[in-house]
């Protein structure tokens, strides 16, 4: 299974940003950008990869132990930016650390049970994916300027989800990867 521990938006902040990425799709340009929908809006906080089917139960108890110690703690989407020319992405405000905090327990949560993950050597920045560019020349700057404003309602980020990833099927244009959740946890237990 492709897993990821996250923190999935509610149905109204994924409203609000899908009004600004409909003002985003009217750019110029926007067309050649491969835009991610909605349904596949979150906040990664630790990637595990491939894991066995074996680890998985270990995995499940650790996540539920992590998020049992950690608060629940506000939240909203706001501002933006790219990662070069590649990835158009929302940003996050209100409470970062407990953020990063609930990151850095996803992922010993994750090798304690033994899975292999990479040791993360930059520090920890929430951002939700919106568009991916494979268009050399296309130049990223106007969107994330347009996002740099942007601010939704602040949200109270009450659980630890486990997301399995299902990848597109290879050779269908347009695919994008379908998201499950496959077990959330309440924090502060």
């Amino acid at each position: 299974m492709r897993l990821f521990a996250a923190v999935l938006p509610p149905a109204p902040a994924i409203e609000e940003l899908a009004a600004e990425v409909a003002q985003l799709k009217k750019l110029p340009a926007a067309g050649r950008l491969r835009w991610t929908g909605r349904e596949s809006w979150h906040f990664t906080l630790a990637f595990y990869g491939e894991v066995s089917e074996e680890i998985v139960p270990d995995l499940r108890e650790r996540l539920g132990r992590a998020a049992g110690r950690r608060d629940p703690y506000e939240l909203r989407i706001a501002g933006g930016g790219r990662f070069s020319d590649r990835v158009v992405w929302a940003g996050a405000d209100g409470d970062r650390p407990a953020m990063r905090t609930l990151a850095g327990a996803a992922a010993a949560a994750a090798r304690r049970a033994g899975v292999a993950m990479e040791e993360e050597h930059r520090p920890y920045t929430p951002h939700l994916t919106l568009a991916r560019n494979r268009v050399p020349d296309l130049d990223l700057r106007p969107y994330a300027a347009a996002l740099k404003d942007f601010a939704g309602a602040p949200w109270t980020v009450g659980s630890l989800a486990l997301v399995c990833s299902h990848p597109p099927v290879p050779g269908v244009a347009g695919k994008q990867p379908r998201y499950e959740t496959v077990g959330s946890w309440p924090l502060g237990g």
